[in-house]
């Protein structure tokens, strides 16, 4: 069993790098694998619409994408996380849900039924749609999102500032906890 957690942040080890790797700490700590990947080590090129991959697993875009998706296809769960930029996911991570939704999607739902859910990280306001916008990405591929205690999003702008927002630290640690239960309730 393994989760994988897609961290959207162009800014390696901020706040949204932070909060994903303790919610994979915690996934560890059941038992399960935890993978974390950097989209800020990656390249992944925003979605043109060419329908290649209405008929096929694959995309001619010739960047990350293709391994990036076969990792969510092997995996039991998956985490999206990202920032909350002008009130939305980062760019970064929108064409990655873009491109591995549209070839998931157009293949059968080959992501469906697997465990998954969003991270967000806020400096003040946007948490709420981007948890949605994240959220529903999910549920159009037929994936199962497990609940918390709240909405999956800590407050800070400067790295490090999550771990003072113990509410929001809390919340993670909670839904990681379900992922985790969920995770092996599937397998």
């Amino acid at each position: 069993m393994k989760v994988v957690g897609i961290v959207g942040s162009p800014r390696i080890e901020g706040n949204t790098e932070q909060l994903t790797q303790e919610a994979l700490r915690i996934i560890g700590e059941k038992g399960i694998g935890a993978e974390l990947v950097r989209l800020a080590d990656k390249t992944v090129l925003p979605c043109t619409g060419c329908g290649a991959c209405e008929s096929e697993e694959t995309c001619p875009l010739d960047d990350d994408l293709l391994p990036l998706y076969h990792r969510l296809k092997a995996a039991d769960g998956i985490i999206l996380a990202s920032p909350v930029y002008f009130g939305s996911a980062t760019p970064q991570l929108k064409a990655f849900m873009d491109r591995a939704g549209y070839i998931s999607y157009n293949n059968g739902h080959t992501l469906a039924r697997k465990a998954g859910g969003p991270l967000v990280v806020a400096g003040r306001n946007g948490g709420n749609f981007t948890n949605a916008q994240l959220i529903l990405w999910f549920m159009i591929l037929g994936m199962i999102v497990p609940g918390s205690n709240d909405w999956n999003t800590a407050f800070g702008t400067e790295p490090g500032e999550i771990w003072e927002d113990t509410s929001g630290i809390n919340t993670v640690r909670v839904f990681a906890e379900n992922l985790a239960w969920l995770v092996k309730k599937l397998a």
